[in-house]
């Protein structure tokens, strides 16, 4: 409550990221829908702190499947049809080709589906990582994700918008 106060204020996006370790993103999702009926407010999800069995997130970098990632969005799609609410903004993740199958996932209308190539490195890397999944996943919005700690050679904003094509959404963190 008061995160989406604070991002009211200043009218923004109160934007929900999901590092659901053992359990599932449509659990966690669920368990949010009172915040997720607000217009304001968004959701990304985080593949990479998604694990299983004895995994322990932060150890194993983590994965999830188009199958699960299609039932989130599609609840989510029906809250946001159920409610009247305006198009909300949903992000996945992604920095490894593994991480999630783009292939397999479902566009939903109701959502503003945004492809985030996420990770933290240099810049060649990080450029390189975001020509292949904006090349494997032409018909989702894409995004882009900066680290002011961990990038080496943090790429100015400038720099960011003269990727082609360029981001629909950048995140810095």
């Amino acid at each position: 409550r008061r995160y989406l106060r604070a991002a009211r204020r200043r009218q923004m996006l109160l934007l929900l990221d999901i590092q659901p370790g053992r359990s599932d993103f449509f659990t966690e999702t669920t368990r949010l829908e009172r915040w997720l009926r607000e217009p304001d407010v968004g959701l990304a999800l985080d593949p990479e702190w998604r694990v299983t069995g004895s995994e322990v997130p932060g150890q194993v970098i983590g994965h999830v499947d188009a199958r699960e990632v299609n039932a989130t969005s599609a609840w989510l799609a029906q809250l946001v049809a159920r409610h009247r609410l305006p198009q909300k903004l949903f992000i996945v993740h992604q920095f490894t080709d593994d991480m999630v199958d783009d292939t397999q996932l479902k566009r939903r209308d109701e959502l503003a589906m945004v492809l985030n190539a996420d990770g933290f490195g240099t810049r060649p890397v990080k450029v390189s990582k975001y020509r292949a999944f904006t090349r494997a996943a032409r018909s989702f919005h894409q995004g882009f994700k900066l680290f002011y700690q961990e990038d080496v050679g943090l790429m100015t904003p400038a720099a960011v918008l003269r990727l082609r094509p360029a981001p629909d959404v950048v995140v810095y963190e």
